[in-house]
């Protein structure tokens, strides 16, 4: 008998921290590797939220919070909330987690019951589908094109609602494709959920790093209905400071909180006093534009670069990710990923765990000489 559960035995590493994490072991044995693997920006954290986080260290805020955070940090989310989405949440509408995949651990813990179906719109971020199946869910996946801009068609979605239907993962701007989802598509999956009662998660952890488009949130279709879920890794560069958020209807955030009292218990104190910080500071406002200019910048650069040494790319219109079709290398995604690596390397994503069959994903959310760099050895080994 195996001294490991079957859910732990069942469960696949991540994809991505995998191929980061063996890019980084590359580096630490001298190999001259690039990496496009990690969904992070390299920019550093702002200066002024670094100072905030050191002010709370000063000051003692070093003890425990609440489960669902400090209320001076969910009240500064309802404003944010109200401010930029347009949403009207009560601070006991929100609770505050340990980054955005910790929130929705306590969401999928909190809402499925065994057997319950999630329904995830592909490609689409790997932790997703570990995540609902942790849970005990089914998920069931609806499938989208690189000819469609991988925006997924309503009538596939609505084919994919049964009975057992509980929720609807939505992410927009989208890990890994970078496709951002028009405002009217996000209107009707939310009017499908709430003729259905069933759950909407909207992941809107790239909100900021929109380029063509406009954002949207679907709870100012179905607030009764719409889990709106995000956090400040990827607008504020604090992706190892792990402080994420969700907001919804108070009787599913009171279960989330729950769930992580008898887990983690909180975030991060001094953490969660520095996001305050991030959320309001008029600086924070021009770390965002100039962070966005310079995605925007690289993007245009590094999709225009692919498609002219043959690497098919869309030009996704969010977030800091690319999706080529990789059949110029191999057919096989994981081949081609293996090709890129051994020959030229280049790290990469494969796209199999976000089933997109023959994309890997890249990420250019690195410094413009490396995407150089990256370039010169991909048309070297395209020859």
């Amino acid at each position: 008998m195996s001294r490991l559960s079957k859910r732990a035995q069942g469960l696949k590493p991540s994809s991505t921290v995998a191929m980061n994490a063996k890019a980084l072991e590359l580096r630490r044995q001298g190999v001259d590797v690039i990496a496009l693997t990690a969904g992070e920006p390299d920019f550093d954290t702002p200066q002024h939220v670094k100072d905030a986080a050191c002010r709370a260290l000063a000051e003692g805020k070093t003890k425990y919070t609440p489960p669902a955070g400090i209320p001076e940090l969910r009240e500064a989310l309802a404003r944010k909330f109200k401010r930029e989405n347009g949403l009207d949440y009560s601070p006991d509408q929100i609770t505050v987690g340990a980054g955005g995949k910790g929130v929705l651990y306590n969401l999928f813990q909190a809402i499925l019951n065994p057997g319950d179906e999630v329904i995830i719109l592909a490609p689409f971020w790997v932790s997703y589908s570990a995540q609902v199946e942790l849970a005990e869910g089914v998920p069931v996946i609806v499938r989208s094109s690189a000819e469609n801009g991988f925006i997924p068609r309503l009538e596939d979605v609505a084919a994919a609602v049964s009975p057992r239907t509980r929720a609807m993962i939505v992410n927009s701007p989208s890990n890994p494709t970078g496709a951002v989802y028009p405002p009217e598509l996000l209107r009707q999956l939310a009017e499908l959920a709430a003729e259905h009662g069933f759950f909407l998660v909207s992941d809107e952890i790239y909100e900021h790093l929109i380029y063509e488009g406009e954002h949207f949130s679907p709870a100012q279709v179905a607030p009764d209905w719409v889990i709106t879920v995000n956090g400040v890794a990827k607008t504020y560069a604090m992706t190892g400071w792990r402080i994420g958020y969700a907001a919804g209807p108070q009787e599913i955030i009171a279960a989330m909180t729950k769930i992580q009292g008898q887990s983690v218990t909180h975030p991060t104190t001094f953490a969660q006093w520095a996001t305050i910080t991030a959320l309001e500071s008029p600086e924070s406002l021009e770390f965002i534009e100039s962070s966005r200019a310079a995605f925007r910048r690289r993007r245009d650069f590094f999709t225009k670069g692919l498609n002219e040494i043959g690497l098919k790319t869309n030009l996704p219109h969010g977030a800091f990710y690319v999706m080529p079709d990789v059949s110029a290398i191999d057919a096989d995604e994981l081949k081609a990923a293996e090709v890129m690596l051994e020959e030229a390397r280049v790290v990469v994503v494969p796209g199999t765990d976000f089933v997109a069959p023959g994309h890997v994903r890249m990420s250019y959310a690195t410094s413009d000489e490396n995407l150089e760099k990256a370039l010169e050895r991909l048309a070297k080994l395209l020859g």
